[in-house]
């Protein structure tokens, strides 16, 4: 049949000259940045970490795919903003691609298609993907160089829409959707992400959020036992369940508290104060901060609470927030240290509407799993491009859509001849510097 694509087209005359246009330029590629991305990916080992814990019972003589090159290329296709499996059926000839995943441009063979793509999507069973989640905790604890002090992971869940009846998808009315909600967990301060974890589509229980819990600070202490680590969350994870555990097995938390009229009782001294100075002096709002101890009904002790009060023209409003850490200040406990998880909230933006985590289609949600394993493994990646670019850059703090318009998304003309592959970016590039320290700078040591 005719290939459509290579037909000549035409675009408005210049200054009387006719322009014509053909998708014929030869090896070319639209991704070349794919290149950085496929150092970062050989300096962690990621793909060949993944595949490790996957068992592949096909026959190794009649193996044209190895399993971690598959993954690679769905993880890299991500990253560049493919976020779709069938994407690999035009990508699996593309040069960079091909490079990337350690084939010659023209005298290697094509990449994977999609059907192949798709059965490996589908083929880890539950087993399998716990032990996929290990490895994403590893790969969190060794970004680390040294052993950390102390480190805050935020936890939080939300809300990934479905359009059909996958498993696990429920209805949420505070949505309003039928939906998921999956769990995050990142390391704001830094930006790394330690898990994903797919689930219904309700507000977690006290032992769901306790096993989730569990499960991760022990995979933690396997390379970080001394490790002081906070637990923090939003009123979803004040669960006694949950706290309980904590102060059992040395982890710190922060999390927000529902009020109540016992609680708005014994901070009504400060905030008749703050309410009376707003009064007095005009001002359009007033913050103050008191302490306090509090035992819930379901609570099996008294622990400490935080409360932030501010009076405005519109009334009174109180926030309050449960720790078990015992020093600090209430304005610290709740301005400085609940209030950073905020950042939380930006990170998951960046794996939802820039990574397309949200692609959850799949009927089984084993395979639905799989596929946050894959976006949180192309997060990675772009976090290692964007770590390795200088402070000082405009670009060391830009979001993944950004960093996939400058760095990855570059034209790229590919030759291949008998000793050597050479790859010819634009000389136009505007980030030809910065490119070219990072291809240097993320390149894996020789062993």
């Amino acid at each position: 049949m005719t290939d459509d694509t290579t037909l000549p087209f035409w675009f408005p005359a210049i200054r009387g000259k006719k322009l014509t246009a053909a998708f014929d330029g030869g090896r070319l590629s639209s991704n070349g940045g794919v290149m950085l991305l496929a150092e970062a990916a050989r300096r962690m080992g990621i793909a060949e970490k993944l595949a490790a814990v996957i068992p592949d019972r096909r026959d190794p003589t009649r193996v044209v795919h190895p399993l971690s090159e598959i993954l690679l290329a769905r993880i890299l296709a991500i990253a560049c903003g493919y976020e779709d499996a069938d994407d690999l059926d035009a990508l699996r000839t593309d040069p960079a691609f091909k490079l990337a995943c350690g084939r010659l441009p023209e005298s290697g063979t094509d990449l994977m298609s999609q059907p192949t793509v798709s059965r490996w999507e589908n083929a880890p069973g539950l087993r399998d993907l716990v032990r996929l989640g290990r490895v994403m905790v590893d790969l969190y604890c060794a970004s680390y160089s040294t052993l950390p002090e102390a480190v805050v992971l935020d936890i939080d869940d939300t809300v990934d829409v479905v359009h059909g009846h996958q498993q696990l998808s429920l209805f949420n009315a505070h949505y309003d959707e039928r939906c998921f909600l999956p769990i995050h967990v990142y390391d704001t301060a830094t930006g790394r992400p330690v898990a994903m974890i797919l689930r219904p589509g309700k507000t977690p229980s006290g032992t769901e959020v306790r096993g989730h819990v569990r499960r991760l600070v022990r995979a933690i202490r396997r390379h970080w036992p001394t490790t002081r680590i906070t637990i923090r969350g939003d009123g979803h994870y004040c669960r006694p369940e949950v706290m309980d555990w904590c102060e059992a097995h040395g982890v710190d938390y922060v999390f927000g508290l529902t009020g109540t009229k016992a609680l708005a009782a014994k901070v009504e001294g400060v905030a008749d104060d703050i309410r009376v100075e707003r009064a007095i002096e005009d001002k359009d709002a007033v913050r103050g901060f008191a302490e306090t101890t509090h035992a819930a009904k379901s609570w099996t002790r008294e622990r400490r609470v935080s409360a932030r009060i501010e009076a405005t023209r519109l009334g009174l409003d109180i926030r309050y927030v449960v720790t078990n850490i015992a020093t600090g200040t209430a304005e610290w406990l709740y301005a400085d240290l609940y209030c950073a998880r905020g950042q939380a909230e930006n990170l998951i933006k960046l794996h939802k509407a820039q990574l397309a985590s949200e692609r959850t289609n799949c009927r089984a949600a084993t395979a639905n799993q799989m596929r946050l394993v894959l976006h949180t493994a192309a997060y990675w990646l772009i976090l290692a491009v964007r770590d390795a670019i200088p402070k000082a850059h405009a670009l060391a703090k830009a979001e993944f859509t950004t960093i996939r318009l400058r760095l990855l998304k570059v034209a790229a003309r590919v030759t291949e001849t008998a000793s050597r592959v050479r790859v010819a970016f634009a000389s136009a590039g505007p980030d030809a510097v910065l490119f070219r320290h990072l291809a240097t700078s993320i390149r894996p040591a020789v062993p």
